[in-house]
């Protein structure tokens, strides 16, 4: 190979292999590394196989480097965390000033901005991109969230336009994030919003078949039908498939073997920090996650079944006869409506931290680039963009015009549902909170004087009046311990 490549890509697990296939595909020549050579030959095998694309594998970190035309770009994908840090500490030996290296992991943000620090020392300048589509999504178009050095970006603005997921009339699902680690911080959003989407259709999925008594088949039909309206996205796509799908080990279908335990990596928990840490609710999130935490408590809740079995707790509650039409029809809505909040809560969320931080995210963008590609692909988000057109400064997406409207026209089918659920037994964290936080949101009053009138009791955190500006303490225990005497 004697003409430089255009780009380099080290860490050639799944990800980085389909990513680099894509790029080549695009029309851009790629040299590739992994410390475990095989990978590098695998990888090339897949690239003549996939159509003779232009990728060139190394099993040195130093030829590697030097196959790439300067000033040199190099995507790494591999483990968040120290392995990171050991890769940019192997490939910054052969680097020179003016270089770029990019993070395509689901990295900590403020490991992005160390980084970034850590190699302008070094002469280097720094991205930290989030990727979002799964396998699918790297090898035929992701949504790209690159973040840090802006003048790296322009280095591979001509790849990632190209190789990005591609939504007529809308645009390459990628854009300039800004500074820092705000590209890491808006993956880790995406991801917590994701938590919030799955757990909701799961709720959706145990309402239709422990209350309604749906079959799979009749589940497949139904998601399939959902996914032709207003909730078409991919994860609704998937669901359905996944109810299509018979086991291939034995009889009957397959979700029906798959343990009811849920995995999770750490960014929807990052998620439910930061919202912590910013003051901003996101409870759909939160509720995802701990949802995540009871399921893998699954010996405790097979012991938990039987000792309220013994007591006439069974699974379900009450045997209701209930109209199959009409509750598919509710739980459509009502899976709508909680999608809003949960979406609400995420877009507040990067709004805080922007400000926070001064990265300016346009959150229309944040929307548009997830219409494609990603993991919460879905018509909806295009709702969501010009909510944010019409107005930037937005307080939150459930004040928006349109929104607002929606969820009027559907907030009697929710309460329907979440009060079906609870009177059966099943559990819907995702849905109530939902429509807690939609409650909580639209009332101008709340209890929360009472709170702080017991603040203000027992540890003289004073208060505010509705009738007079100050702050003002009562001596609440001298005048209760007077009209007692």
């Amino acid at each position: 190979m004697a003409t430089p490549t255009r780009i380099g890509l080290a860490g050639l697990a799944v990800m980085g292999q389909n990513l680099a296939l894509n790029i080549a595909e695009k029309g851009f020549p790629i040299s590739v590394y992994n410390r475990t050579t095989s990978k590098v030959d695998e990888t090339i095998e897949r690239a003549k196989a996939e159509g003779n694309l232009p990728v060139y594998g190394f099993h040195d970190p130093e030829s590697f480097i030097r196959s790439i035309q300067k000033p040199r770009v190099v995507i790494i994908l591999v483990k968040a965390g120290a392995p990171v840090d050991q890769t940019i500490k192997t490939l910054s030996a052969y680097m020179e000033k003016g270089d770029c290296i990019i993070d395509g992991g689901n990295e900590w943000y403020e490991n992005t901005e160390r980084r970034e620090k850590e190699v302008a020392e070094l002469g280097l300048l720094y991205l930290g991109m989030g990727v979002s589509g799964g396998e699918e999504g790297a090898r035929h178009g992701p949504s790209l969230m690159p973040g840090g050095s802006f003048e790296a970006y322009k280095y591979i603005e001509d790849i990632v336009l190209k190789v990005a997921a591609q939504v007529p009339d809308s645009g390459p699902c990628v854009t300039y994030i800004g500074r820092g680690g705000s590209g890491n911080f808006v993956k880790m959003v995406h991801n917590g919003i994701e938590y919030g989407d799955m757990q909701l259709i799961a709720e959706a999925y145990d309402v239709l078949k422990s209350v309604g008594k749906l079959s799979n088949d009749e589940l497949h039909k139904v998601f399939t039908d959902w996914n032709q309206g207003e909730l078409l996205s991919f994860l609704i796509e998937i669901t359905a498939d996944i109810f299509g799908i018979k086991d291939d080990k034995a009889d009957g279908y397959l979700v029906d073997k798959v343990l009811d335990k849920t995995g999770m990596k750490g960014t929807g928990k990052w998620t439910v920090q930061q919202a912590a840490e910013l003051s901003v609710a996101a409870p759909t999130i939160a509720s995802s996650l701990d949802s995540r935490f009871l399921s893998g408590l699954k010996d405790e809740r097979v012991q938990a079944a039987k000792v309220f079995k013994s007591s006439g707790i069974g699974d379900i509650l009450t045997d209701q006869v209930v109209d199959k039409k009409q509750l598919i029809d509710d739980v459509r809505k009502a899976l709508y409506a909680s999608k809003i909040c949960s979406y609400a809560q995420g877009m507040n969320l990067l709004r805080a931290k922007s400000i926070e931080q001064g990265w300016g995210l346009k959150l229309g963008e944040l929307a548009r680039i997830w219409k494609g590609g990603c993991i919460i692909r879905a018509i909806f988000l295009d709702r969501i963009k010009k909510a944010y057109d019409r107005n930037p400064d937005l307080a939150s997406l459930l004040v928006d015009e349109e929104f607002a409207k929606e969820i009027i026209e559907r907030q009697s089918a929710w309460r329907r549902v979440v009060c079906l659920a609870i009177s059966s037994g099943i559990s819907v964290p995702g849905m109530s909170t939902s429509l807690a936080y939609f409650d909580t949101y639209r009332r101008e009053k709340l209890p929360a004087n009472l709170v702080q009138a017991q603040r203000d009791y027992f540890g003289a955190h004073t208060y505010e009046r509705i009738d007079m500006p100050g702050s003002f303490h009562t001596e609440w225990f001298k005048i209760a311990k007077q009209s007692k005497n």
